[in-house]
C-alpha cells in the first residue's frame, strides 16, 4: 500500500530526527520523483552502489524506489556548522531480489544537508554504506 505524499509535505528541518522521518516516509512510498525533491539539483547518492547526480541520480532513484523496497533508519547522531549538517543513521532496507525473493540491506548512512537560500534544507550527499547483505 503506498501513501500518497506529495513534495510540499516533506520539509527537512533543523531537527535531524525529523528529517530522518521525513526521508523514509519519502523513500517508503515507493515514489522516487517525491523522493528525489528532497535532494539539491547537483546533490551525489550512493543508493545505486556508486555516486550519481543529476538526471543519473533522479533515474536511478525513481528505479529503485519503484521495486517498493520498505527503509527502516535509526538516528544516530549529527553535526551542525552554519548551513551544513551532517546526519548518521543506521538502515535497513527490505527489497525484492531479481529471483522473486527478498534481499535485507543493512548499514550506516551519513548524509550531508545543506540550506538552500530560502532556508530549506535538502540532502547534498547521501552516502549508504552496506554493513551486510542477507537473504
Amino acid at each position: 500500500m503506498t501513501t500518497e505524499i506529495s513534495p510540499e509535505d516533506l520539509v527537512l528541518t533543523d531537527d535531524p530526527i525529523q528529517q530522518s522521518d521525513v526521508f523514509l516516509r519519502a523513500f517508503n512510498t515507493g515514489d522516487g520523483a517525491v523522493f528525489d525533491t528532497l535532494y539539491r539539483e547537483d546533490a551525489i547518492s550512493n543508493l545505486s552502489g556508486g555516486p550519481l547526480t543529476g538526471p543519473e541520480r533522479t533515474k536511478s532513484i525513481i528505479e529503485l524506489l519503484g521495486q517498493k523496497p520498505r527503509m527502516k533508519a535509526t538516528y544516530k547522531r549529527s553535526y551542525t556548522a552554519g548551513d551544513t549538517m551532517l546526519v548518521v543513521a543506521d538502515y535497513e532496507i527490505d527489497a525484492p531480489s531479481p529471483d522473486g525473493g527478498r534481499v535485507i540491506m543493512r548499514g550506516s548512512c551519513t548524509d550531508v544537508m545543506t540550506r538552500d537560500k530560502d532556508g530549506k534544507w535538502l540532502v547534498t550527499i547521501d552516502r549508504p554504506v552496506p554493513a551486510e547483505l542477507s537473504d
